[in-house]
């Protein structure tokens, strides 16, 4: 059994699993980054990006850093999606300026029955981490695991970065989509094992980011995206000690496919703000909760701006129901330019606004 401290606020998994809450929980992806001074300030003293996601010590601090600033609901872990294609042995580096990028990228066949899944003793610093975090939150609230899709992680994996357009692993899917689902399954397989002992080492709920998933055709993305996330799910550990392990999918451009992504096994599907909310909520049911969709955009607004979007949003979502589940977040990941009073706004209007959305009758 768990020696973690009890939980004292679980809205946030109790939203996940559609079950009543008092107020519509809040968090932010990428809450823990740049955006914040005091993270600055631990990045400058650990000397690198992977110098920090890489020492439990460092992950810790700024895990915790915007729970001291704002009340929110989760704490995600921090780390990278790229931890796994790292341990794959391809060589991740980032340059200035220019994000990550692999030295070793998938670019021939050989390359690509040469890739093996990796040792997850390799990850130990990952789920040292969540175990240190998890400890360090003594229960305030829950703690999210997450991984890259198998598609998002391919992604980097053949254009060796960062990409625009993704002619180079698009020309590798329409050529040879053998090769494609041969790293697709090696992906799925691993990122599996990386989420499920990441829920052994005390996460309590697990999201996939497919950031790249709305990047591929229709068609394209059931079969090279879709079809994996569902294979990860279909593996993931679903409870741990007797408690639920909610897990959450997230494909940025993935609106128009909400009614199939809602049909692969996860607990909640989260959204971008091309998406109304109403009309997703009609769409999904009972079949799973909602997680976004506030343009991060919103937060260069002034306070009385940014309360008025936040209620726009929870007006579209509507009044929880039995069965129905809404976890407030944004779109996509917060800007490193956010000024960090807005998102004390933001925060304190979902609060405030969601709680007087269910004493309405």
């Amino acid at each position: 059994m768990s020696t973690f401290a009890p939980l004292k606020n679980d809205t946030f998994l109790r939203a996940l699993l559609r079950q009543p809450t008092d107020h519509t929980p809040v968090w932010l992806m990428r809450q823990a980054g740049r955006y914040l001074p005091e993270y600055r300030a631990t990045r400058e003293r650990a000397g690198s990006f992977l110098g920090l996601a890489k020492n439990p010590d460092y992950a810790t601090e700024v895990t915790l850093q915007p729970l001291e600033r704002f009340p929110l609901d989760a704490a995600i872990l921090f780390s990278d999606i790229l931890t796994v294609p790292d341990a794959m042995g391809l060589g991740l580096y980032f340059a200035d300026g220019e994000g990550p990028k692999f030295e070793r990228p998938l670019r021939t066949e050989a390359d690509v029955m040469a890739l093996r899944a990796p040792d997850l003793g390799s990850l130990d610093y990952v789920f040292n981490a969540v175990t240190q975090i998890r400890g360090a939150l003594d229960g305030r609230v829950p703690l999210i695991g997450f991984s890259g899709s198998p598609w998002t992680l391919a992604c980097y994996m053949v254009e060796g970065g960062g990409s625009k357009e993704f002619h180079t692993i698009k020309k590798m899917l329409y050529n040879r989509p053998d090769l494609m689902h041969h790293i697709l399954a090696i992906n799925a397989a691993a990122v599996a094992d990386y989420l499920n002992a990441q829920i052994d080492a005390g996460a309590q709920a697990v999201m996939i980011f497919d950031s790249w998933g709305g990047a591929l055709a229709d068609g394209a993305y059931q079969q090279f995206s879709l079809a994996y996330m569902a294979q990860v799910l279909a593996k993931l550990k679903r409870d741990k000690d007797g408690v639920r392990i909610p897990a959450v999918v997230f494909t940025k451009g993935g609106g128009l496919w909400l009614d199939q992504i809602a049909d692969i096994g996860a607990d909640a599907v989260g959204l971008d703000w091309t998406v109304n909310l109403g009309r997703a909520r009609a769409l999904v049911g009972q079949k799973v909760a909602l997680q976004g969709n506030l343009d991060p955009a919103i937060l260069f607004a002034n306070p009385d701006q940014i309360r008025a979007e936040v209620e726009t949003v929870l007006t579209s979502y509507g009044k929880p129901a039995a069965g129905e589940g809404h976890v407030f977040n944004l779109g996509h990941g917060i800007s490193q330019f956010t000024p960090p009073e807005s998102v004390s706004a933001m925060v304190e209007a979902v609060h405030s606004f969601s709680r007087a959305q269910r004493a309405t009758l």
